[in-house]
């Protein structure tokens, strides 16, 4: 007997259209998981957004501390916000001292929100 699960369980071939289900011509909505930001999803991009959401400009120090990361981490996870165009890195000297400084530019600011909106969708807020 080669049938599918349906006719081996219940000796009845399942028809193509359940109770309940959205016909064949029509499509169901995607779930709002599918509107997630791929790079916000990963927690320490998601930390850095989220941290500088709510400030203009953060010194890189600050923002280490402030999500608990090392420098290498930091730097690494800064660099795939960059390229992804949702942070502005700017490096200058106070003095003799390098200091680097991170913004969300507007394209980040509007994935953060986004993202933000979609995840309070998913929880049902």
């Amino acid at each position: 007997m080669n049938g599918s699960p349906a006719q081996k369980a219940g000796g009845q071939k399942a028809s193509k259209q359940e109770a309940g289900s959205v016909p064949a011509h029509e499509e169901a909505p995607l779930h709002p998981r599918h509107e997630l930001s791929e790079v916000l999803h990963q927690p320490v991009r998601f930390s850095i957004a989220a941290a500088l959401s709510r400030t203009e400009t953060m010194d890189f120090k600050d923002l280490r501390n402030t999500i608990q990361v090392s420098d290498s981490v930091l730097s690494k996870q800064l660099s795939a916000l960059e390229k992804a165009g949702f942070v502005e890195i700017k490096k200058a000297f106070v003095g003799k001292f390098p200091r680097t400084s991170v913004k969300l530019t507007a394209a980040g600011t509007q994935a953060w929100e986004h993202h933000l909106a979609t995840l309070r969708l998913i929880a049902g807020e």
